[in-house]
């Protein structure tokens, strides 16, 4: 078999138990590609040992005939799960060195139903970032080209790595995290699928906190039913996350029929953008004709709180990360910086932060001190938490009203120019107009790859579910997925 690589999950899974292939030849396929991708900077981790072995282990496993769905499937784990023994930076300088003891329950439960990992994937640092330009690594590229232009472009972020890998076939998958597009974004810009799931289904325990009550890790991959076979991996109760919800993970992959006769899809009109792109316009009228024709319904609804998400957002998000990243002061792990003579405690705490946060982190951490503050607290914070409440109550009078899922834009462009917003971070939040309120309200959301713009880079739409109704939403991603038709691949140029 050639192209071993350009495999799907399924495809692969289904190879492997016929023996058509081995998880070693797999792997050893997935580490030549990523070998020869450097110009990508998707992996910045590399774990080819601990690959080869755990493809091993998988084929023993497969020949036993004891292998669930993910066994002996290659991917890439986003840099901010930790992993034993591996280096687990969240792209972040101060935690450089920082190698964690133990393993995050999601790779656990990866590792548990035999997935092999490559290495881990570049992101934003600490997540936070739409472009994934913030890196201590350096930028990971999207591997989708405008024409003949061969002018860097961003994968999205923060889990760009994730999207370059999977997009440019380094891995058959890969895990992402999302606080406020992160999955959703860098899979519309490299035109592959990405699922978050409900706040509470995958668990938290292991994954470096960026804002804790809208973080949720989730998969990234070639498509819909992909996702389905990995997301069941990840997912679980886990009683060392307070926050992990206890309650048995349905079969997702048996779920896709691709029947939605009957279902009612809501349009909201409070996403329809001041100076959206003609090309993002047509391409939601596109997808709503072609969930109308597979059978479903079509409503206009209203969620009048919209236009208050992103301040609310960068409001809690930075608060949350304020306080979450306290602990990175150069006394127990990580970068600590070099002191001078009768420097003390206070000094050591400062310039290790100084040295190891860039200017993202940074202007986050003094945001979200700032609102957190006396006098402030009241102003802003508990305002964005009373806001939130709000946009929650929108979803679910709609979700009362009898909608089923509701479908809007992934992101407000394609893939853009690496370095064109860095200096303007406004510009930078932008980016995440339609999938913050998805996080606000611990919502499942999915982007699906469903068409491209003039220049020929891929454009997504996305798709909001019900709470715990993954098992719905996939299947409706599933029909669009199918109606849509996108096959696209980058020309390689790595």
């Amino acid at each position: 078999m050639t192209d071993l690589t350009k495999m799907k999950v399924a495809e692969a899974r289904d190879a492997l138990r016929r023996g058509e292939v081995t998880s070693a030849e797999l792997t050893e396929a997935c580490l030549s590609a990523i070998d020869g991708a450097g110009a990508l900077g998707a992996f910045v981790h590399h774990t080819p040992e601990i690959a080869m072995d755990q493809a091993k282990a998988a084929d023993a496993r497969i020949k036993a005939g004891d292998a669930p769905s993910m066994c002996g499937i290659p991917m890439g784990i986003k840099d901010l799960f930790c992993t034993k023994g591996v280096p687990s930076q969240a792209a972040s300088a101060i935690l450089n060195g920082f190698k964690p003891e133990y393993e995050s329950t999601v790779t656990s439960q990866l590792f548990d139903a035999g997935a092999v990992m490559l290495g881990k994937l570049n992101m934003d640092e600490f997540a936070m970032g739409s472009s994934n330009e913030t890196s201590t690594y350096g930028n990971a590229v999207n591997p989708w080209r405008r024409g003949n232009d061969d002018t860097a472009l961003t994968p999205g972020g923060s889990s760009g790595g994730s999207a370059s890998a999977v997009a440019a076939d380094l891995c058959l998958a890969a895990t992402g995290t999302d606080t406020g597009g992160s999955i959703r974004q860098p899979a519309a810009f490299t035109g592959i699928t990405g699922i978050k799931p409900t706040y509470g289904r995958c668990s938290r325990w292991g994954i470096v906190a960026f804002a804790s009550s809208l973080d949720q890790a989730g998969p990234m991959t070639k498509d819909v039913r992909d996702a389905a076979i990995v997301l069941q991996a990840m997912c679980g109760h886990d009683p060392k996350d307070s926050t992990s919800a206890d309650l048995p993970v349905p079969d997702f992959e048996a779920a896709l029929t691709g029947d939605i006769r009957g279902k009612t899809i809501g349009i909201p009109r409070e996403y329809r953008m001041e100076g959206m792109p003609d090309e993002i316009e047509k391409l939601w009228s596109d997808g709503t004709a072609m969930l109308k024709d597979a059978g479903a319904k079509i409503v206009d609804i209203s969620l009048p709180h919209t236009k208050y998400a992103l301040p609310a957002y960068y409001v809690i998000a930075p608060a949350e990360a304020s306080s979450n990243l306290a602990r990175y002061d150069g006394v127990r792990y990580g970068h600590r910086a070099k002191l001078a003579k009768g420097d003390g405690i206070t000094e050591m705490y400062e310039k290790t932060r100084a040295e190891g946060f860039g200017p993202e982190v940074q202007r986050r951490v003094m945001v979200g001190t700032y609102v957190l503050s006396a006098g402030f607290y009241d102003a802003y914070y508990n305002r964005a938490r009373k806001v939130r409440t709000l946009i929650k109550r929108d979803f679910e009078q709609v979700f009362a009203d009898g909608v089923d899922a509701i479908l809007t834009p992934a992101t407000p462009s394609a893939a853009f120019e690496l370095g064109m917003q860095v200096d303007d971070p406004v510009q930078m939040y932008l980016n995440d107009v339609f999938t913050v309120t998805v996080n606000l309200a611990g919502l499942p959301g999915i982007a699906v790859p469903t068409g491209m713009d003039r220049q020929g880079l891929p454009l997504g739409l996305q798709l909001i579910g019900r709470p715990w109704e993954e098992s719905d939403l996939l299947n409706t991603a599933y029909a669009l997925e199918q109606s849509a038709g996108f096959v696209a691949k980058p020309s390689k140029w790595w």
